[in-house]
């Protein structure tokens, strides 16, 4: 069985490190690997900023519906369980909802198989790069 090549079309210049590996991709699914570091805590407990794990599920989602210029617009999220350094989170996501123009992505992380975080990603496609769009558009 050959095994399928990632072809990313969003978020190509996204800091991997930070933002997780994209390591799984095809339609309307996507797998994220975040490699927890001491960078992304905020004691000496080690415990990881929930920023980090919202921009791996973040990404996650958009590499779900994988368009050039898809943007979040929405976002309801659960922090379940703290992550701490030397986790490793894989978030995986699933679209349950598109219309070409807007969509719905589920997102679930979990280490270990267990699960630290879910949540529901509300993106649209554009039809142009957003910075590039007139407030008239």
């Amino acid at each position: 069985m050959e095994e399928e090549k990632i072809r990313l079309e969003t978020h190509k210049e996204i800091n991997q490190v930070f933002a997780g590996k994209l390591i799984e991709q095809k339609d309307h699914y996507a797998k994220v690997k975040l490699e927890t570091r001491e960078e992304m805590a905020v004691d000496s407990h080690g415990l990881i900023h929930g920023g980090f794990l919202f921009s791996a599920a973040d990404f996650c989602a958009m590499a779900t519906v994988n368009h050039p210029n898809v943007v979040l617009v929405t976002a309801k999220v659960k922090f379940l369980v703290p992550a701490k350094v030397g986790d490793v989170v894989y978030f995986e996501s699933e679209m349950i909802f598109d219309d070409d123009k807007k969509q719905e992505i589920s997102v679930i992380g979990r280490v270990n198989g267990i699960k630290i975080f879910e949540g529901l990603f509300g993106t649209v496609v554009l039809k142009k790069h957003v910075l590039k769009m007139k407030i008239t558009d």
